[in-house]
């Protein structure tokens, strides 16, 4: 008989981490919708047999851990762990808040909106009720008269379980595109972006930089408890804009709404992924004049 062997990791071994998990996840998720509808099918059924073992067995552990004082510790400190954190989520133990659905509800239409000349920001939720900014409208045909809004409250209504009512606040201008050429730079690759009582009046700011002798950067500035901070706008996790993400000033967090990653605002530190890190741009102000260095 053959010596067969697990080739991932023991019980008492450390095993891959979330990011590696997910772009594993994400790799394969993809893998299946190319293949031919039968195939596809097939390979479905068997997630959702796999998913339904897995759920079972860990709802039945999780009933257990909360029946006794010394468990239910222990459910919190392993809800700290990001893969059981992402594990409780998938299988409905974890319930995600409004805010997190109403991102992902945003996600889904925000091709969309972009596609017809528009966008949507999530600016708090309160109770029943989401509160957003969208901007720009549409006249196309293809939308046959609804406007952008009514396409936002249909994604959050419908979407989000808990979530009753939208109010749409006034709109903002738009991420703003700034050449770099045309406006004061100092030595060093320090560059104006704009005056600090207008970059702190919302919360995420998306600029496009793009310097004179042609380097560019998209950059997000985040303005927190009166303090302005400027980031890349990459997410650590698989590179895409940072830009769509929700700031919590309560808990100084920045929230990407795509994979759930968690930021500190203020350090660009990962909370759910040690290690991972925004790329944070050195920024000063200036008799009410923001700069901000932008490297090659």
């Amino acid at each position: 008989m053959s010596d067969a062997r697990p080739t991932g990791p023991t019980w008492n071994e450390p095993g891959p981490g979330l990011e590696a998990l997910s772009e594993a996840l994400d790799e394969a998720a993809t893998g299946v919708r190319e293949l031919e509808p039968a195939a596809r099918r097939r390979a479905e059924q068997l997630r959702h047999a796999v998913e339904a073992l897995h759920g079972s067995g860990i709802n039945a552990i999780v009933r257990r851990l909360r029946e006794d004082p010394r468990g239910r510790e222990l459910l919190f400190e392993l809800a700290d762990d990001p893969v059981v954190r992402l594990l409780f989520s998938v299988h409905g133990i974890l319930q995600p808040t409004p805010v997190t659905e109403s991102l992902r509800a945003l996600e889904k239409v925000r091709p969309y909106l972009r596609a017809h000349g528009g966008d949507a920001e999530l600016v708090r939720v309160d109770g029943d009720t989401a509160f957003l900014r969208v901007s720009g409208t549409c006249n196309s045909r293809a939308l046959a008269g609804v406007t952008l809004r009514e396409v936002v409250k249909e994604a959050l209504i419908g979407g989000v379980g808990s979530i009753a009512r939208v109010v749409m606040l006034a709109g903002d201008p738009p991420p703003t595109l700034i050449p770099l050429g045309p406006v004061r730079n100092r030595d060093g690759g320090w560059v104006a972006v704009g005056t600090a009582v207008g970059l702190g009046e919302r919360p995420i700011t998306a600029l496009h930089l793009e310097r004179a002798d042609g380097v560019k950067a998209d950059i997000v500035v985040i303005s927190l408890d009166g303090q302005l901070i400027a980031y890349r706008d990459i997410c650590a996790h698989q590179g895409l804009p940072i830009n769509v993400a929700q700031l919590d000033p309560a808990t100084g967090t920045l929230t990407c709404p795509r994979h759930g990653f968690c930021y500190d605002a203020r350090s660009g530190a990962c909370l759910n992924s040690p290690g991972a890190q925004l790329t944070q741009l050195p920024l000063r102000v200036d008799n009410g004049q923001v700069w901000i260095r932008v490297d090659a």
